[in-house]
């Protein structure tokens, strides 16, 4: 009976605490674990080359790149969950209103933990290079093609000679 109203149900306690994110910090670290602890509550976390683990709520979205993102047993994510060349853990009792993606890395659910967006999970490292090396590619023929275009303005120009053309 309780199934299918729990996506409205979860779709209703992310739209309230977006509400009440304003009043909560946003925590963002380089090198460095962020920790939310049960009873905390949190906006926005953002964590580059480090790890979020999260026991208490956050309001707003989870980023890691290079990272995981552990929610532990009633750790709950209002937003969006993102982990670029890491992993997204859930133990049981966990929720995440949003959408969850992982790039090079896996989405790990435990039962009992609930999902109530899309989940995409790109496995391996194959990804990220295939998202991340065209665009290189294409931005090095662009400089390439500068690199031609200047040195073909600089060449000189060959002068017709028109007394050696009459001879």
């Amino acid at each position: 009976m309780l199934r299918p109203i729990l996506p409205y149900l979860l779709c209703i306690f992310a739209l309230s605490t977006c509400v009440l994110a304003k009043d909560k910090p946003e925590l963002t670290q380089f090198g460095h674990d962020i920790r939310v602890e049960p009873g905390e509550s949190v906006a926005d976390l953002t964590c580059i080359n480090c790890s979020i683990y999260v026991a208490g709520e956050s309001a707003g979205e989870a980023t890691a790149i290079h990272g995981n993102i552990i929610l532990e047993a009633g750790g709950s994510i209002a937003g969006d969950v993102t982990a670029v060349w890491g992993d997204v853990r859930m133990q049981p009792g966990s929720q995440i209103a949003g959408d969850v993606t992982a790039v090079a890395g896996g989405v790990r659910r435990s039962t009992g933990s609930s999902i109530a967006g899309d989940v995409t999970s790109l496995e391996g490292t194959k990804w990220l290079l295939a998202i991340i090396l065209p665009p290189i590619f294409i931005t090095g023929l662009i400089v390439a093609l500068i690199i031609w275009l200047v040195q073909r303005s600089r060449r000189p120009a060959r002068v017709s000679q028109p007394h050696l053309a009459a001879r």
